[in-house]
């Protein structure tokens, strides 16, 4: 019997110690998860604040590129030796506008190489005007005239934005295809904001994965596939965007 009771008592004071072991694990990892919370909520707000900080640069990025125009097609080397004098001449005579005062420049070059292959695409020519009202005359003039004619050549000219916005941009208009399906009228405003209409319902988009769902939710409608959903007019505040640049 005082075997028993012995054997009992040890075992007694082993399950002691195995649960006071235990109860100190618990409490060790119940120290780490309130730290490791606090590290996560740390790491979340740190991403907000850095989420935050990145659509403030990418917003100051395409106010200090609204002033830039891009055209695209002009015959390499018509610029001659001086750009800005080059557009300053030919521009008026495209857009058929009177600009008073008269076009100035910030600056003015061709992107890339020069091209020493004759068969290649000519280079792009980006400019920064002076004056933002006269940035939105040619751009206004660029979309009435989609595009302009010069000797028989295509000018096409867009306005500017950072690397962010215009993959955004990219993105919407990679849906076009499935909202001229759905019967979906659109229009793409400055920046990356898209503006739809169904069944005399707007509404703005200024994320594709939204978008995606909206168009997911609709119902398909039987349409001739060369039928192009043609934009409706937008609201009185708000500013039409310029065409996307061509594939060069």
């Amino acid at each position: 019997m005082d075997t028993a009771i012995t054997s009992l008592t040890t075992e007694t004071k082993s399950m002691h110690l195995d649960i006071a072991g235990f109860q100190s694990r618990v409490t060790g990892l119940e120290h780490r998860m309130v730290t490791m919370e606090a590290h996560i909520h740390t790491v979340q707000d740190r991403d907000h604040d850095r989420m935050y900080l990145c659509g403030k640069l990418t917003d100051l990025e395409d106010r200090i590129r609204r002033d830039d125009v891009s055209f695209f097609r002009f015959p390499e080397s018509a610029e001659g030796s001086d750009i800005q004098s080059f557009l300053r001449s030919v521009l008026p005579k495209l857009t058929e506008l009177t600009f008073d005062p008269s076009l100035e420049f910030q600056w003015g070059h061709q992107l890339g190489p020069k091209l020493q292959d004759g068969t290649s695409r000519p280079r792009p020519i980006i400019a920064c005007l002076l004056r933002l009202g006269q940035a939105r005359q040619l751009l206004s003039a660029a979309r009435a005239h989609r595009p302009f004619r010069a000797e028989g050549d295509e000018i096409h000219s867009t306005t500017e934005y950072s690397k962010e916005t215009n993959e955004r941009r990219k993105a919407f208009l990679a849906l076009r295809p499935q909202m001229r399906q759905l019967v979906v009228k659109y229009s793409l405003f400055e920046r990356a904001r898209l503006w739809v209409t169904k069944n005399a319902v707007s509404k703005d988009f200024y994320d594709t994965e939204d978008l995606r769902l909206f168009l997911d939710n609709l119902q398909p409608q039987t349409m001739n596939t060369s039928t192009l959903a043609r934009p409706q007019a937008p609201p009185s505040d708000s500013r039409s965007a310029s065409p996307p640049p061509p594939d060069h």
